[in-house]
């Protein structure tokens, strides 16, 4: 009962209930998302006017088979090597949509590094410390939250790292 209560006075998805639990300053940016996009990053950056280096993406890959959480910008790609060598890892391949799923408590193309039903490791991209704010899922589709890197970092517990690649 209580959950619903929160999740109704918030009107949010369990990434924004986080954040609004944590005292953490954010702005919500909602948009019509269309289910034909290709790219779900690239829409969200063009529909909020803004550069697709400051909005994030939310991957989830298997590093020596331990789910684990990368955040990097939409206009580019992660590179697998640096995410496994950034946590201590092997190697890394993209994870089953479906265990990402499962794990996270959000769909793809919504998963948010905020608010997951089971805390995964995370990894932030360093260019994301390059912009005061960056934009990430705010758990569905069509919803994202502006908030600074260092925010982000410090609510997952994120090792900063380049894992990135243009």
């Amino acid at each position: 009962m209580a959950a619903k209560k929160q999740k109704k006075n918030t009107g949010g998805t369990p990434a924004t209930v986080a954040l609004t639990a944590a005292g953490t300053p954010y702005t919500l940016h909602s948009y019509d998302h269309d289910p034909a996009t290709p790219s779900y990053g690239e829409e969200a950056a063009e529909a909020m006017g803004v550069s697709p280096t400051r909005v994030f993406k939310t991957l989830v890959a298997d590093v020596d088979g331990e789910l684990t959480v990368a955040v990097v910008p939409v206009a580019g790609q992660l590179d697998l090597k640096a995410l496994a060598s950034a946590v201590g890892g092997k190697r890394a391949a993209m994870a089953d949509p479906a265990a990402a799923e499962r794990t996270t408590g959000y769909v793809r193309g919504g998963i948010s590094p905020l608010g997951q039903r089971k805390r995964l490791r995370t990894v932030l991209d360093s260019s994301a410390e390059e912009h005061p704010t960056i934009c990430i899922s705010a758990g569905r589709r069509g919803l994202e939250v502006e908030l600074s890197p260092q925010d982000l970092a410090a609510l997952t517990g994120a090792v900063v790292a380049p894992i990135g690649r243009g």
